[in-house]
């Protein structure tokens, strides 16, 4: 039987570490019949590092923080332009495994992205969301690609938290102070770059709806 999707509270512009910390609140004191939800925020500059996160992967933080967090993943920047969406999920209601919760949320972004006529996909191995790009200098599997939308969870009593992020009209010059995902040579573009005009909150009612879709049990 179809149940209600995510509950979606939007929280405008917003603290990254305050956030983090809510979430993991949020998660600890989840019962069984917790609805998910879908926080949607847009940060001020920083730069977060994944669990395990290598520290020489920030070239050049200068005045941008950073913050040690426990999200899977590597290096990424957030700021100003860029849709964040948290996946507040019970992964054991729904009868999924994070490869699956990670192919759902990567799923939600192509398709929002084909509703704007880009053409993105999945990369073998790099969690995430890519566009063709001739003028990448990564190699291996990311090789011709450039990221428009970047991922990482964490996954706590059978629940996730953290989420995606999704680059809309930012600055994308602190990209280049980092090696972003931990992939040297590996741009990064928003849909400004490729031509395409659209608000944040546009592009994030897109997304959340994709993600409800996906999220609906």
């Amino acid at each position: 039987m179809l149940t209600a999707g995510p509950v979606v509270r939007y929280l405008g512009r917003a603290e990254y570490l305050p956030t983090w910390q809510a979430m993991r609140g949020f998660t600890a004191a989840r019962k069984a019949d917790s609805a998910d939800e879908l926080w949607v925020v847009e940060h001020p500059p920083v730069f977060t590092l994944g669990q395990g996160g290598r520290r020489e992967h920030l070239l050049d933080p200068g005045d941008i923080p950073v913050v040690a967090t426990d999200r899977g993943g590597q290096v990424t920047y957030h700021g100003p332009g860029q849709v964040v969406v948290y996946t507040l999920i019970d992964l054991r209601r729904l009868g999924i495994f994070v490869k699956e919760l990670v192919y759902r949320i990567e799923q939600s972004v192509i398709q929002t992205l084909e509703e704007s006529d880009v053409a993105a996909q999945r990369v073998r191995g790099a969690p995430g969301v890519y566009v063709r790009d001739p003028t990448s200098r990564a190699g291996g599997e990311l090789a011709g690609f450039a990221k428009i939308a970047a991922l990482g969870i964490k996954v706590s009593r059978g629940c996730s938290y953290h989420g995606v992020a999704l680059n809309v009209a930012m600055d994308l010059a602190p990209f280049s102070r980092i090696d972003p995902c931990g992939y040297a040579g590996l741009p990064t573009v928003d849909l400004s770059t490729l031509g395409v005009s659209i608000t944040w909150r546009a592009a994030a009612d897109r997304l959340v709806a994709r993600l409800q879709q996906h999220f609906t049990a």
